[in-house]
């Protein structure tokens, strides 16, 4: 009997200890459709995000409600940054060291150079890479490595007012389906520029001389990726700059534009095209689309004054030597994985992968419905299939902008070249592009000086 009840109590203290080896673990499903072992002992992912769109904290809590159903051991604690103070605070925490697990924003390369973002390639499964459509995956690689995952994909365009365009007899729809070229757009504007009966002008188009975005759109349906290719190489020393100087400046000359476009700020040119004194605006998203219909309401309601627009959404028109439907400048936004200088562990950094595959999952695909902005994943566009609320013409010149969206160099380039880039756009591409459009300096003139800089700068 001794014998027995020493046997019995070896046996219990084997179990507690091939327990205790085993630790918290369990048969669960992972991302991408894969079943393995994960490890349940409670942990906290932390999330820094922002209001991406109207309703997107409803998005997040129920996303994060959703994904504590198959994981009730995560907790995610998600904060909404504001717009303004947000990218500061992020700031911060970075530099000391302390980023929160997930963070909302575009890929950029200073994240990458402090060690502090987590390549993800070795979480991403295959079935994860087949639910994401071409080319978006990219836009959250540096170097070929995986950092983030893309929410949806930014466009720049440009976007017009319905109704002046079909009184000018503009074919928008052919327009939105194959592109344009400048000389097309040029005879378009011929016909958009006129007096309107109260005397004011009505201008073919409206952009802002307060950044550099016109030039970037222009030169990238132009053929020219960058001022610098994705190896690195100044190419701004092309034929194809001159030329496209000489567009703006024909812009300027033939008063296309405004003449105190140098000067014109962002939400000066949005009340151009409300007022209806420009028939096309410059830089202009899909969610312009959402964004007007909501003004259309906000008028019918008394809200606001002013007339209703029917927005159309356009590709920006490239240069007359360019076959096709010409590059669009975009842009992968979404989240990016972090650990922080006193890192918490394999098994926390595979926790916050799957609260990434979460928020940017199928579910995930209500950001770019609500942006009228193109899915990122196959599942994203079967969930939301007949429940767009963009027109579907404007969808058809989105999904044609994606499709043909210019890559990002700085995510290829290294992270010294992207520093001096971003240094001449500022001190050298800025002050040479306003010189422009105030009919201070020539197209070659200005040519010369962006060639000269930036053979100095970017060599």
């Amino acid at each position: 009997m001794k014998m027995n009840k020493w046997l019995a109590l070896f046996m219990v203290l084997v179990l507690v200890a091939i327990t205790a080896a085993c630790g918290n673990k369990t048969e669960t499903p992972q991302a991408g459709g894969d079943t393995t072992q994960v490890d349940t002992t409670p942990d906290t992912v932390k999330v820094w995000t922002y209001p991406v769109h109207g309703t997107y904290e409803n998005d997040i809590k129920d996303l994060v409600a959703d994904f504590n159903k198959q994981y009730p051991h995560i907790k995610v604690e998600y904060e909404v940054l504001s717009w303004a103070e947000g990218p500061k605070k992020f700031d911060v925490a970075l530099n000391a060291g302390d980023p929160p697990d997930l963070y909302f924003s575009a890929l950029n390369g200073s994240y990458v150079s402090t060690g502090l973002a987590l390549p993800l390639d070795s979480y991403v499964t295959p079935a994860i890479k087949e639910d994401f459509l071409p080319g978006t995956l990219e836009t959250m690689q540096l170097n070929g490595k995986q950092y983030g995952f893309p929410l949806y994909q930014s466009l720049w365009g440009w976007g017009g007012n319905k109704r002046i365009l079909t009184e000018a007899g503009i074919d928008y729809k052919t327009i939105q389906e194959k592109g344009w070229t400048w000389t097309e757009f040029l005879d378009a504007a011929k016909k958009l520029n006129k007096k309107l009966p109260d005397g004011k002008q009505q201008y073919a188009l409206v952009t802002d001389g307060t950044s550099i975005d016109f030039i970037d759109m222009l030169s990238r349906a132009n053929g020219l990726v960058d001022s610098v290719d994705e190896k690195g190489n100044f190419i701004w020393n092309d034929a194809k700059i001159v030329d496209t100087l000489k567009f703006i400046d024909t812009l300027r000359k033939d008063g296309y534009i405004p003449k105190e476009t140098a000067a014109l700020a962002p939400a000066a040119r949005s009340e151009m095209f409300y007022a209806g004194t420009a028939a096309i605006i410059s830089k202009a998203i899909p969610y312009y689309d959402v964004m007007i219909a909501n003004r259309n309401k906000d008028i019918d309601a008394g809200k606001v004054k002013g007339e209703k627009i029917d927005y159309v959404q356009l590709p920006v028109p490239h240069g007359d030597s360019i076959t096709g439907y010409g590059k669009t400048t975009g842009n992968g936004e979404g989240y990016v994985m972090f650990r922080q200088k006193n890192d918490k562990g394999a098994q926390h950094a595979k926790n916050s992968f799957l609260v990434m595959e979460a928020l940017t999952g199928a579910k995930g695909g209500n950001s770019a419905n609500e942006l009228a902005l193109p899915f990122v994943r196959k599942s994203q566009a079967k969930l939301f299939e007949g429940k767009g609320l963009a027109k579907p013409e404007n969808v058809v010149a989105a999904n044609n902008m994606r499709n043909n969206s210019s890559p990002n160099v700085t995510l290829s380039i290294d992270i010294d070249k992207a520093a001096k880039l971003k240094q001449y756009r500022e001190q050298v591409v800025k002050p040479t592009f306003q010189a422009l459009l105030a009919g201070e300096k020539t197209p070659e003139q200005a040519a010369e000086d962006l060639k000269s800089k930036g053979t100095q700068m970017l060599k």
